[in-house]
């Protein structure tokens, strides 16, 4: 019942181009891969799900240039979903956009500190402080 142990939404934030994805449940070795294809489609092709999707930016439509991890809801979180963040991360920084992080809640924190992941993101309190931040997003 995996779905029943970890689940992502999507949504689109509120400016044109950003994403709300929305992370539940525990993220390990065996639901990474639910993980990892939200990031995707959301890098790749940008294509939020939900209420209030939209396009990206017009020189690539469809593609999500920030992208905001909702993690207030994620109750576990081991190196195989933390490998799955990081490299979303690279990838969205070669294309000149961002993942960042917002709601870690401890345990997730823990991990996040003590394997010095922390100091690679912009880690917010929660997302309307990320999605407040002007300042933010590549």
């Amino acid at each position: 019942m995996e779905a029943e142990r970890f689940a992502v939404e999507a949504v689109s934030g509120k400016e044109p181009g950003s994403v709300v994805l929305t992370l539940r449940g525990e993220l390990d070795h065996d639901t990474a891969d639910t993980l990892r294809a939200a990031l995707e489609e959301t890098n790749g092709t940008g294509r939020a799900t939900g209420p209030g999707a939209r396009a990206g930016p017009p020189d690539r439509p469809g593609r999500a240039r920030r992208i905001v991890v909702d993690c207030s809801a994620l109750t576990f979180c081991d190196s195989s979903g933390l490998n799955v963040l990081l490299k979303a991360r690279l990838h969205a920084l070669e294309s000149g956009g961002s993942v960042e992080l917002a709601g870690l809640r401890p345990p997730v924190a823990r991990m996040f500190e003590i394997t010095g992941a922390r100091s690679v993101f912009r880690v917010y309190e929660d997302v309307a402080e990320a999605l407040a931040d002007r300042r933010a997003g590549g």
